[in-house]
């Protein structure tokens, strides 16, 4: 199944200063002067962001306000979540479920033929994450390889990660695994490669993490992790995002709640950054089979560090 979007390229405005001639030439030169003479000010430069048509959907960034991702494209009246890019951001695979798509379908959006085309990847997979070499797509416990031709066949991660009910499977750029557990007092866990063997999973040893704890995010370098769990106390809804910061004795900080700006009444989860480092996703669920995925300038999110 394929769906094309139109690739559209919008130019940008063009602005024009018309300077007037006239009796009030003397005074404009004047101004002209003492605004030169004043060396101590300097204009504040605005934020730019350019539109790179082949990456990120080919969407204009957004500020420090979430806003929809790729909205034209990618949403429907029922449930799209779970987005990542790959490595080099020109494929963004997430899950829909609702429709023509009983279960969490896995779909992704790639540049094809200059048109942005939709196509299925499985009728049911886990929740998807794209190494950093974007050679492996782990599903929850599974993963794909990538081929000539695709993605192969999802195959089992094996032991020790076979007895864990995971969601969602993220990796440091050190091969190191952080991945949840579908229940309500589970920790978050990692898994070091030792010897070319994972060793046994551990728990993440955040003090104040909250009850269903899930799809955590570990930053590339293990600075940070976000995940979302639910609070009966010091949230906004049912789930919020939390981040919790690396120590300079490598203990992990307290949890701290990403705020207002992106939890809602509503379910916030699956919080990642994108690959380049430059910007936070997440979807938020209304209920059922209904949810949108944002995106934001992560300089929200990175700004928490008290450790800056």
């Amino acid at each position: 199944m394929r769906i094309q979007y139109p690739f559209v390229n919008k130019e940008s405005n063009k602005y024009h200063i018309i300077m007037k001639k006239g009796s009030f030439t003397l005074i404009a030169l004047c101004a002209l002067f003492l605004g030169a003479c004043n060396t101590n000010k300097k204009p504040k430069k605005e934020r730019t962001t350019r539109i790179n048509k082949e990456i990120y959907l080919g969407q204009k960034p957004p500020g420090l306000t979430p806003e929809l991702f790729a909205p034209e494209i990618i949403k429907t009246e029922f449930r799209q979540a779970a987005g990542v890019f790959s490595p080099d951001l020109k494929e963004f695979y997430f899950r829909r479920r609702g429709g023509a798509y009983e279960k969490n379908a896995l779909v992704v959006v790639k540049l094809e033929d200059n048109k942005w085309t939709e196509s299925l990847v499985a009728k049911r997979a886990g929740e998807p994450f794209v190494s950093q070499d974007g050679k492996t797509l782990f599903l929850g416990k599974k993963y794909s390889e990538r081929t000539a031709s695709g993605w192969s066949e999802a195959k089992s991660l094996g032991a020790p990660f076979d007895k864990f009910r995971i969601m969602r499977l993220t990796v440091a750029a050190n091969g190191t695994y952080y991945f949840d557990e579908a229940s309500e007092s589970g920790p978050l866990r990692y898994s070091r490669m030792i010897n070319g063997t994972y060793e046994e999973p551990k728990a993440v040893a955040i003090e104040d993490i909250g009850d269903w704890n899930a799809h955590p995010y570990i930053a590339p370098d293990e600075s940070y992790i976000i995940w979302d769990d639910q609070r009966e106390k010091g949230g906004y809804g049912g789930a919020d995002l939390y981040i919790s910061f690396r120590q300079k004795d490598s203990s992990w900080g307290a949890s701290i709640n990403l705020g207002d700006t992106i939890n809602t009444e509503f379910a916030e989860a699956y919080g990642s950054i994108t690959p380049d480092g430059k910007y936070f996703f997440f979807h938020r669920g209304y209920g059922g089979n209904r949810a949108d995925i944002y995106w934001v300038d992560a300089k929200v999110i990175l700004d928490l560090n008290p450790n800056k």
